[in-house]
């Protein structure tokens, strides 16, 4: 398995941290080879090699039955593009599971001919693509012709109990991601703005990211004694934050099917979010809590107001997104669908 280093911020690595925790790795012989950690160019370059010589020596040795490797898009896909040409030298079955909500626009709009021919031809060879979506299978469909594209899900694993609804803080919104535009992170502080004094929530953002310019928006919007910046947050200090807060938000431009969400509907919040990317797999507008369409502050203002004036509401959301999550995105759902498709390609459990 290929992907980023466990320490990593980001998508990629809470799901492979899922995946241990959840014993896909007892249950498998499974190596884990990271080819990208956080730090500077060299740092991430020296990874990248080490990744390459040991997957290269363990070719070599015969030690390689399947290669699943986990890819988002520009560097990500650059960078992991190449054990899946070896895969096909050595006739090694391969999966290339696809993360991140910018992989259309990256193929489309940042990829030359010759870029997009490479990228077709590594979809086209692989034995498996799994996507996020059902939105996102239809768009692999329309680039490439291999027939063996899978919606498999994030899984999450979910607290087995959380807090009562009147142990949350009250007015309290959590966003978890990168802070910059394309989550909607300035959209969301517009949005607060445009509260009254008396019904203005108290944001908490985790990720990290344009730290110091959504500092300044705060700022600006008269939202700083509001807003807290927490940084990257995990751990027991997201599960702290997930169990506290009494809405999630994230209002993204892109996305693939973020584990913010899963993780937070598995914490019984009501999400305000995106119907982008896999979102709506997840998110049923009304339900499990509200879809904006991207940049649309005041429906966003709109029903951020619902949701704390209605706390009723808000708590109805959040136990119909943990009862979905239950049924469609914990470990014991999703697992076994790629627990079968490492069977269907060969590999055995040990």
């Amino acid at each position: 398995m290929i992907g980023t280093h466990a320490d990593t911020m980001g998508g990629i690595s809470a799901v492979i941290g899922v995946y241990r925790a959840a014993g896909l790795f007892q249950r498998f012989p499974i190596e884990y080879i990271a080819t990208h950690r956080d730090g500077g160019k060299l740092v991430k370059l020296l990874a990248m090699l080490r990744a390459y010589v040991l997957f290269g020596w363990l070719l070599l040795r015969g030690r390689v039955g399947l290669i699943h490797v986990h890819v988002a898009s520009r560097a990500s896909f650059w960078r992991k593009s190449g054990f899946f040409l070896l895969a096909f030298l050595f006739r090694r079955p391969s999966i290339l599971h696809l993360h991140g909500g910018g992989f259309a626009v990256f193929y489309a709009q940042e990829c030359g001919p010759l870029r997009q021919r490479l990228i077709r031809f590594i979809y086209n060879r692989v034995s498996r693509v799994i996507v996020l979506s059902a939105a996102w299978k239809q768009w692999a469909h329309e680039i490439s012709s291999n027939p063996h594209i899978e919606v498999v899900y994030n899984p999450v694993l979910p607290p087995p109990a959380l807090p009562a609804w009147e142990e949350r803080r009250p007015a309290t919104v959590l966003a978890l991601g990168r802070l910059c535009k394309g989550k909607g992170s300035y959209d969301l502080l517009a949005a607060a703005a445009r509260l009254p004094p008396h019904a203005a929530p108290a944001l908490r953002l985790g990720g990290d990211g344009e730290l110091a310019a959504v500092e300044a928006r705060a700022a600006s919007l008269h939202l700083a004694e509001r807003v807290q910046l927490l940084g990257w947050v995990s751990g027991k200090e997201k599960e702290a934050e997930l169990a506290q807060a009494r809405i999630f938000a994230l209002p993204s431009y892109n996305e693939g099917l973020p584990m913010s969400i899963l993780e937070a509907m598995a914490a019984g919040l009501p999400v305000l979010t995106t119907p982008v990317g896999g979102i709506p797999d997840a998110i049923t507008d009304g339900v499990e809590g509200f879809l904006v369409q991207p940049g649309d502050v005041d429906g966003l203002a709109e029903r951020l107001a619902r949701l704390l004036e209605d706390d009723g509401l808000a708590r109805r959301m959040g136990e119909a997104g943990r009862r979905k999550v239950l049924a469609s995105f914990a470990t014991q759902a999703v697992l076994p669908r790629l627990e079968q498709m490492y069977f269907d390609l060969g590999f055995a459990p040990k």
